[in-house]
């Protein structure tokens, strides 16, 4: 056989250590996939507060939506977006994905894109498709780490509405789908427009008390529309990051799975070469007895000697 006993010994060794990398490298992404999908749950209750306090606001006084900029002052077509992709790889098809849903959902609005990255292999993919990239930003490691980078959405698109550069702003990111890991969505987050406002006025008061608003509806609407816009980033990083995740978790459970086999198949050949090398010194013990003198009884010589007392 081509491979020796030592080989196979060094090449099961080398499979058991990655296979513990693995494994280890699956509880992490389990473990982070909990956090992102808690963190996604524990914003919902209060997703809904700030709605139905946006609610409140426009039955009061029906004032204008505080966020849209004069469209006459922004630049004709001009349409931004966030995708958000990773900075690590293990991840799949995860980027690419993204990726090609946001170019072609693009390609069909009625206008410039202006993108911004959230990743650097998203970066990378958007740039080889031509797409007018504005500007890059790290993809969070942890939970913590997301709002800071919301907030940097948040101050830069805020600049650009000021420059009149724009009034659009679209979120492309990866969803966790049942039936499968993950699933490419887009969303509209500005303008803040009449139909926004008309979805949010409909929504039903979970109580039979008639709301007030406190210290001015134009004071609280701003405060609102704040909370909303950052809630919204928030969950569509989160949702994103949990998708990673569980595309890291699909990949290395591929992995270990392809590693468990490697190692059955490695474990098997040495086990037979083992076999086949105590086979070859039994063969060698019998051929040598056969090759004994015998005795005239038909017994071997040293052999019966041996057994005499």
């Amino acid at each position: 056989m081509s491979d020796t006993a030592a080989n196979l010994r060094r090449k099961i060794n080398s499979a058991g250590d990655l296979q513990s990398v693995v494994r280890t490298m699956k509880a992490l992404a389990a473990s982070s996939i909990g956090q992102y999908e808690r963190s996604v749950r524990a914003l919902a209750d209060y997703q809904r507060t700030v709605e139905l306090g946006l609610s409140a606001c426009f039955r009061e006084s029906q004032p204008a939506v505080v966020m849209v900029v004069n469209k006459r002052q922004a630049k004709a077509g001009a349409i931004g977006s966030v995708v958000f992709g990773s900075d690590q790889g293990l991840v799949g098809q995860f980027n690419d994905v993204v990726a090609d849903y946001a170019i072609k959902t693009l390609a069909a609005l009625p206008g410039t894109p202006q993108v911004w990255a959230v990743g650097e292999r998203v970066h990378a993919r958007l740039a080889d498709a031509g797409l007018p990239l504005m500007g890059l930003f790290t993809v969070p490691n942890s939970v913590k780490a997301i709002a800071p980078l919301v907030g940097q959405i948040l101050v830069e698109s805020e600049m650009r509405r000021n420059l009149g550069e724009g009034t659009e702003l679209y979120l492309f990111y990866n969803r966790p789908a049942k039936g499968s890991v993950y699933a490419p969505v887009s969303r509209r987050l500005l303008p803040l427009d009449e139909t926004w406002r008309d979805e949010l006025t409909r929504l039903s008061w979970p109580t039979g008390n008639l709301p007030e608003v406190i210290g001015g509806s134009t004071t609280a609407l701003r405060a609102l529309i704040r909370e909303y816009l950052f809630i919204s980033l928030f969950r569509a990083c989160a949702e994103s990051l949990a998708s990673e995740n569980a595309s890291r978790l699909a990949a290395m459970e591929r992995a270990d799975r392809n590693i468990e086999e490697l190692l059955e198949n490695l474990r098997g050949t040495f086990n037979r070469l083992r076999q086949d090398s105590i086979d070859e010194e039994l063969f060698d013990v019998i051929s040598g007895y056969e090759a004994l003198p015998k005795s005239p009884d038909g017994s071997n010589f040293k052999l019966s000697g041996m057994g005499r007392s």
